[in-house]
């Protein structure tokens, strides 16, 4: 059986690294790529450009998520792995879970940053709660020493 590899996917660089893990120690997976857009109402308001609409917010986060997927999927195929990927819109975290279940997912390989507790009470981690809220591993994967 294929193991099912979820790579959740933003645009830092430790998302990055964990794509590189992912590829890198999961060849032979089914390894699936999701961002997630995330709104609230007054952001994808019709005025901004809301969900729907051809130009205005919604417009560009679409297109920046389809570019970093790409980007995601480059760095896929120059390790020879072929990818999956997906774009879904609302919170990271409700939406990498609804992921893991839907895809079967049997290893989440995600990257982390360090935050000082102040700022996981302020701001919360999707790491943190996609840790706390699955039954399958978790792979985190840091940024990358610069």
């Amino acid at each position: 059986m294929t193991l099912q590899i979820l790579v959740p996917v933003d645009d830092s660089p430790q998302a990055m690294a964990a794509v590189e893990h992912a590829v890198t120690h999961y060849a032979d997976a089914d390894i699936t790529l999701l961002t997630v857009i995330e709104y609230t109402e007054k952001k994808t308001s019709l005025v901004r450009g809301g969900r729907g609409r051809e130009e205005g917010w919604y417009a560009a986060e679409r297109e920046a998520a389809r570019s970093l997927l790409d980007e995601a999927t480059d760095l896929a195929t120059e390790h020879g792995v072929e990818v999956d990927t997906v774009v879904e819109d609302g919170s990271p975290s409700a939406k990498i879970l609804e992921a893991v279940d839907e895809l079967d997912t049997d290893i989440v390989v995600m990257g982390f940053r360090k935050r000082s507790p102040t700022g996981k009470a302020l701001f919360g981690s999707t790491a943190q709660d996609v840790l706390l809220s699955v039954a399958c591993p978790v792979v985190t994967v840091p940024a990358p020493a610069d």
